[in-house]
C-alpha cells in the first residue's frame, strides 16, 4: 500500500487526491479530493501568455494543497499540468512557483499522456471488456481515447471549455452567431479526432470532467452537487440535448441559480455541453456514463506502479 498525491492542473481547475493505492489488489482509496476554479488558462488562447493574476491564484491553491498533502502524510506527489501551461510562453514562471511551493516540478504532459492517465482512472474499476470512448472534455483540450483493457487510439484536441467560450462568447445569453462559431470549431475538431480515433461503432461512451459531471447532477435534479450520485449515471443523449437547449437561452444569473452549478463553471458550461452533445451526435450514442474518476485516479495509479 502507498499513500501517493496526485494534482492535476488544467486549463480551468486545479484537483488533487491523496489516496492509498494498492497495485496488488487494484484498490484506490481515497483521503482527500478537492478542487478549486482557478482559471490557469485565462487569456491564453489569445496572448499566449500565463496571466499575471491567474498564475497567484493557482499558486494559492497550490499553497492550500501543500498543507492538506502534509497533514496526510502522502509518500510521494505527482504534479501533472495539461492544456493552458502547454500552450504558453512564460511557462517557466509557472514551473517555477509550483517548484518552490510543492517541491516538485510539473510534468507539462502531452496530449497523448493525458489521454493514457484519463483512461486509466475512468476505467480501471468498470467491470466488463467491452470497447469504451472515453472523452474528457477540459478547459483547453478534450480527450479521446479508445480502448478496452488498454489505450487503442487516442487524440487530443483543442475544443475546451474555456478555450471556446473566449474565442466566441460575448452575449448574455449567447447569441445564435456565437453559438454557431463554437459548433463549427466542435465539428472540425471532431473531424481531426476522427482521423486518429474512430467516433462511430458499438461501444460505451464514457465522459469524465466537470462539464459533464456538472450536466449530470442537473440532468439527476440534485439540489447540490452529490459525487457519489453523479458517479456511473447514465444520461440519455435526449436528456443532454435539453438541458444544453436550456443553457444556451439562459442568462449568466439563470444558470448561476442552478443548484450544482459551481461559480466558476457558470460561464464555461454553455461550451461544455456544445461539446458533449456534438460528440453524442457525431458517435451515435444513446447515453453517456459519467465517471468522477478520471485522470486524477489515473496519475495517482501511474505513482504507485
Amino acid at each position: 500500500m502507498t499513500r501517493v498525491a496526485a494534482i492535476d492542473c488544467g486549463t480551468n481547475s486545479i484537483r488533487l487526491l491523496v489516496a492509498d493505492v494498492d497495485p496488488a489488489t487494484g484498490s484506490l482509496t481515497e483521503l482527500d479530493r478537492r478542487m478549486t476554479i482557478v482559471r490557469l488558462g485565462q487569456g491564453v488562447d489569445r496572448t499566449g501568455r500565463l496571466a499575471p493574476e491567474a498564475l497567484e491564484r493557482t499558486f494559492a491553491a497550490c499553497r492550500e494543497y501543500a498543507a492538506v498533502i502534509k497533514e496526510h502524510g502522502a509518500d510521494r506527489l505527482r504534479f501533472v499540468a495539461t492544456s493552458a501551461s502547454r500552450d504558453a510562453e512564460n511557462r517557466a514562471e509557472f514551473v517555477g512557483g509550483v517548484l518552490d511551493i510543492l517541491g516538485v516540478e510539473p510534468e507539462v504532459i502531452t496530449g497523448d499522456q493525458e489521454a493514457e492517465f484519463s483512461f486509466t482512472g475512468a476505467t480501471k474499476e468498470l467491470a466488463g471488456d467491452e470497447e469504451r470512448l472515453v472523452v474528457d472534455i477540459g478547459g483547453g483540450s478534450t480527450e479521446f481515447v479508445l480502448g478496452r483493457e488498454h489505450v487503442e487510439a487516442a487524440r487530443s484536441v483543442d475544443i475546451g471549455c474555456v478555450r471556446l467560450t473566449e474565442r466566441h462568447i460575448r452575449s448574455d445569453p449567447p447569441a445564435a452567431a456565437e453559438l454557431d462559431a463554437v459548433r463549427a470549431d466542435i465539428e472540425a475538431a471532431l473531424d481531426l479526432a476522427a482521423g486518429t480515433v474512430p467516433l462511430t461503432g458499438d461501444r460505451t461512451l464514457v465522459g469524465l470532467a466537470g462539464s459533464v459531471t456538472t450536466l449530470a447532477g442537473i440532468a439527476l435534479g440534485l439540489d447540490a452537487y452529490d459525487s457519489a450520485a453523479i458517479h456511473r449515471a447514465r444520461i440519455p443523449r435526449a436528456r443532454v440535448a435539453e438541458i444544453t437547449r436550456a443553457l444556451t437561452t439562459a442568462t449568466h444569473a439563470e444558470r448561476a441559480a442552478i443548484p450544482v452549478m459551481h461559480p466558476g463553471r457558470v460561464d464555461v458550461i454553455v461550451s461544455g455541453a456544445l461539446v458533449l452533445l456534438a460528440i453524442m451526435d457525431r458517435t451515435g450514442a444513446s447515453e453517456v456514463v459519467v465517471s468522477e474518476h478520471d485522470i486524477l485516479d489515473g496519475i495517482a495509479w501511474s505513482i504507485a506502479r
